[in-house]
């Protein structure tokens, strides 16, 4: 059996960008991640490019990652940036409280992970301690960062081997407020976010695009209530001055906080909770954004979902406070899904960063001591990239779209996506029935279609199917032949469970 898809996508119709943004990532102070993960030291055995570990940044550099979240997450509001900058055998050590309660060298602070970023091509993203931090102490790591001159952090940037200021994009006031930020009401973060957004100063010819932590999940009145704190900015068409995003945060599970479920042993209805819990992330983004709008209708402020991805329980014998789990082809659907929402929302939804990038939660990368294996999420990524930066083109079905009954409510089994850039068309599509084939049949109106397929890639394996260090490539992109082109007529043959990704 199959189930079929008719849909007709304008492509001389207009939409929003999508901002390769929206394909971040996210590296945090927990687990192995940073240490045993990016960073092995300079004096390892496994090779390294001043400490960074070679192999992973050769792998993430397939995925062109636009930016990189750092420190954290919870970690980054007991991070003290002062502590991991100057020579390494005379940093202090600290206690990482949050992810396991153990103890840290600072060896990698911030010019190890301004080096990180350039070696990967990345953005950096930083996340100032609101929770426990100061006003002065995040003054001071901007100025650090990007401030030429002598002024007294430049002067010590340039101490501690770092003559040029950098270029920082994105700076996050403080994770999570509203839980281990500080637990504070939104009206307590609000004061204090400006505050600190305030101090957080543009400094010679770097603009910082500051992002307020926002809610979680659902939580629209924390939304409210910093658009309420930025209102009287947005008047005469004029940016906001203070913040210029406001994120929020959202993790797909098939079980309760306390009992998240298994990475790898689930069964077919934990499948279809899980897929279910994935697509509720569009609505949740269409929530924010209407309360957004209602404040900001020209959509000056952006959306940031600078959490998200699948969480399950530790796998057995791991150490639970540092959140390692597999990465199975189920993963990898789940963000397939998320993609399809953002393009969707491209207009208000500017960025986003998936938890974690290497070792921790829904990771593109998975080492075992010398070895490291590339993730199914690792090759929906790598898969998706023609989208960065492209048109969205909105998919329009022409009858009902194939979904399934799950929870009590509708999942649509087979999304669609389609992006235009520089005379390229990047359709992807996922089939998240894991019994049964899927066929999409898309007419393509109002473009150049005479190049006609120019690649088109195929993931597909059984859900809970995965890679690892003994088998590295169960599930890895092959070539596809499922797609058809007769004029504007696309047809799409999609195997059960499974991701494609073709260019035109």
């Amino acid at each position: 059996m199959s189930s079929t898809l008719s849909a007709v996508v304008d492509l001389d119709v207009e939409g929003p960008t999508i901002s390769r943004h929206l394909y971040g990532h996210f590296a945090e102070h927990l687990g192995r991640c940073i240490y045993d993960g990016f960073w092995v030291g300079e004096d390892s055995p496994i090779e390294n490019v001043e400490g960074i570990r070679d192999d992973i940044v050769e792998a993430l550099r397939g995925l062109d990652i636009p930016n990189l979240r750092w420190p954290g997450g919870c970690f980054a509001d007991e991070y003290h940036w002062a502590d991991g900058v100057g020579p390494r055998e005379q940093r202090p050590r600290m206690v990482n409280t949050h992810w396991g309660d153990v103890e840290e060298n600072n060896h990698f602070g911030t010019h190890e992970f301004m080096r990180l970023c350039e070696l990967l091509g990345a953005e950096p993203y930083i996340s100032a301690n609101v929770g426990s931090g100061t006003v002065r102490e995040t003054s001071d790591w901007v100025e650090y960062l990007t401030r030429e001159g002598d002024s007294p952090m430049a002067r010590l940037r340039r101490q501690n081997g770092r003559e040029e200021p950098w270029q920082v994009a994105f700076f996050g006031i403080g994770n999570e407020p509203w839980g281990c930020g500080g637990n504070l009401t939104a009206a307590q973060y609000g004061a204090t976010a400006r505050q600190h957004a305030t101090y957080a100063r543009d400094h010679g010819g770097n603009r910082l695009h500051r992002i307020a932590a926002g809610a979680n999940e659902d939580d629209y009145a924390w939304t409210e209530q910093l658009m309420r704190e930025v209102t009287s900015g947005l008047q005469d068409e004029e940016p906001s001055d203070i913040y210029q995003a406001i994120s929020f945060h959202y993790y797909t599970r098939s079980g309760p906080w306390m009992d998240k479920g298994s990475a790898t042993d689930f069964t077919v209805d934990e499948y279809w909770t899980t897929m279910r819990a994935a697509q509720r992330v569009e609505r949740i983004i269409a929530g924010h954004k209407a309360v957004m709008d209602a404040y900001d209708p020209g959509q000056k402020l952006g959306l940031a979902l600078d959490e998200w991805g699948s969480w399950w329980n530790v796998e057995p014998g791991t150490n639970p406070g540092f959140l390692f789990q597999q990465n199975t082809m189920r993963d990898a659907l789940v963000a397939a899904v998320h993609f399809e929402a953002f393009h969707t929302h491209a207009d208000r939804l500017r960025l986003a960063t998936i938890a974690q990038t290497v070792n921790v939660l829904q990771a593109m990368v998975l080492t075992d001591e010398h070895r490291m294996i590339l993730t199914p999420t690792y090759h929906v990524f790598a898969m998706s990239t023609g989208h960065h930066d492209g048109v969205h083109r909105t998919v329009h079905p022409l009858s009902e779209e194939p979904v399934r009954a799950v929870d009590g409510e509708t999942v649509r089994t087979l999304p669609v996506s389609v992006s235009t850039r520089e005379g390229r068309i990047t359709v992807t599509a996922a089939n998240l029935d894991p019994d049964q084939a899927a066929t999409a049949r898309l007419r393509l109106r109002g473009g150049e279609l005479g190049g006609g397929v120019r690649s088109a890639r195929l993931l597909t394996a059984e859900p809970a199917a995965h890679n690892t260090a003994e088998a590295p490539a169960e599930v890895a992109p092959r070539d596809f032949d499922g797609a058809r082109l007769d004029g504007e007529e696309m047809t799409l043959e999609l195997p059960a469970s499974s991701f494609v990704a073709v260019e035109l």
